[in-house]
């Protein structure tokens, strides 16, 4: 099924995107993933911090920076706003595809970036409005130590069995989701289940105005519905090998 799947812009291409050097506004709560892109910069905002996500995004070109399945690309207009797809391949929520954003705050690396999940996932750490706890990782958050690549790698260890295994209740969010996963593996593996079969529907995958648990959030992102010719031209042009699901 992903193989029919295209995401635009070119997502391997790190690196290479021009920015718009007026990053919006920056808010420290949960819903700073879903301020307004129109909102014009305060004359405070950091030249510090643009430059350290700059230099941050060039450097996921470095082998192990960007986790494997894991796709970003940053805003068009926004170079403090990262939009990501995360595809995950093992585990109980394997095959979800996942889209994801890091909204970075105008003091940073003092403080870390706010992770929103735009795809609804049910997940002991993701709320029911998308917010992501970094805490169980970043506890505290480093700025001389800890970076956006180690927030990324953190994001797909926290969908593996063995993460899961070690969350404590304070640090979830969504407290259902934790409870059934100690106390009912077989039924949290079938949500966790729905929940990939639903990041996959035609709907969340190509429908911009799919409800989201952010609210109405523009992703940079945006999967491409192809026909069967137009596949086979990318796949040649990149020199793709047909994929066969009997295999």
């Amino acid at each position: 099924m992903l193989g029919s799947f295209s995401a635009m812009p070119s997502l391997s291409d790190l690196g290479n995107a021009t920015y718009n050097n007026k990053a919006r506004p920056i808010r420290s709560t949960s819903a700073a993933a879903a301020q307004s892109e129109n909102t014009q910069p305060p004359e405070s905002s950091s030249v510090l911090a643009r430059t350290a996500v700059s230099l941050e995004y060039a450097s996921l070109r470095h082998a192990g920076h960007c986790p494997l399945g894991i796709y970003v690309v940053p805003s068009s207009s926004n170079l403090l706003v990262w939009d990501a797809v995360f595809f995950v391949h093992q585990g109980y929520y394997a095959d979800s595809i996942l889209k994801f954003r890091l909204t970075f705050p105008v003091n940073y690396p003092e403080s870390p970036p706010v992770v929103s999940f735009v795809t609804d996932v049910f997940h002991p750490l993701i709320s029911t409005s998308g917010s992501f706890n970094l805490s169980p990782r970043f506890r505290p958050w480093r700025p001389k130590e800890h970076h956006a690549f180690d927030v990324l790698h953190w994001i797909k260890v926290a969908f593996k069995k063995h993460a899961l295994d070690k969350f404590q209740e304070s640090d979830c969010y969504n407290k259902e989701a934790f409870r059934l996963y100690r106390e009912s593996t077989q039924s949290f593996a079938a949500l966790a289940t729905q929940s990939a079969s639903l990041s996959q529907s035609e709907s969340a995958l190509f429908d911009q105005d799919h409800p989201s648990p952010m609210g109405n959030v523009g992703s940079e992102i945006v999967f491409k519905k192809m026909t069967p010719d137009q596949l086979a031209q990318q796949r040649s042009k990149f020199g793709l090998q047909q994929w066969d699901a009997q295999k």
